[in-house]
């Protein structure tokens, strides 16, 4: 994919070398001269513009872009650019950089923005997973206020283990994405066995997130 970042600091280089080594296109555009620093991914195509400036938009090529990340640290800016990509650009894919969880509201789907990423909530997110183990945990929000990312780990006393995963009683707006075990990725199937441990990752909407809590921590016989 080809892949536009505004914002060449800390965050928006980090974000490129972890996508130059899945093989993207990497465009990284930076307005400040300080943070302009081209040989430090020298892989990457460097523009020294303004992201908010629509002609420095079109001379970036962006109608050529799969996914613009807005990764400043300005929340003003990041808005811009999202409105910017998807009512001029019509790019497909637009990721914006929550810095003030106080905005977080802002960044939807009004503004462009596909999936905002809040770190502060990803912070507090991470050290939910770490110590509440069998709780549901939210991620990530996906199209503001629509679906969220969720997370729970099985216990190690889960009445699921050894069950499979097509006899989870999912309600319709949840699904099952993923399973982290061991240091794997699994793609489930309906004939995968679940084990105690499990990392599930849930794409579902807000109101079904108590159901799928029901169906985690009901007995076998009462599914």
């Amino acid at each position: 994919m080809r892949i536009a970042i505004a914002g060449a600091g800390a965050v928006g280089q980090s974000i490129a070398r972890e996508l130059l080594e899945g093989e993207h296109e990497v465009l990284l555009v930076e307005r400040s001269t300080a943070s302009y620093h081209p040989r430090r991914i020298p892989d990457a195509e460097w523009m020294l513009a303004d992201a908010c400036e629509l002609a420095s938009l079109e001379e970036a090529g962006l109608q050529t872009c799969d996914v613009v990340i807005a990764a400043t640290g300005d929340d003003k800016v990041n808005l811009v650019v999202s409105l910017l990509s998807k009512t001029e650009f019509a790019v497909r894919r637009v990721v914006a950089r929550v810095n003030d969880p106080r905005n977080e509201w802002l960044f939807t789907d009004a503004w462009g923005v596909d999936v905002a990423v809040s770190t502060p909530r990803m912070l507090a997110a991470m050290v939910e997973e770490a110590v509440n183990v069998g709780d549901l945990v939210r991620l990530m929000t996906l199209r503001q206020g629509q679906a969220n990312l969720v997370e729970v780990t099985l216990p190690e006393a889960t009445p699921l283990a050894g069950r499979r995963v097509r006899d989870l009683k999912l309600p319709a707006d949840a699904a099952l994405v993923s399973i982290l075990r061991g240091g794997r990725v699994i793609v489930p199937q309906a004939d995968d066995p679940l084990e105690a441990g499990d990392e599930m990752l849930f794409v579902a909407t807000s109101n079904v997130e108590s159901e799928i809590r029901a169906v985690i921590h009901d007995h076998p016989e009462q599914q």
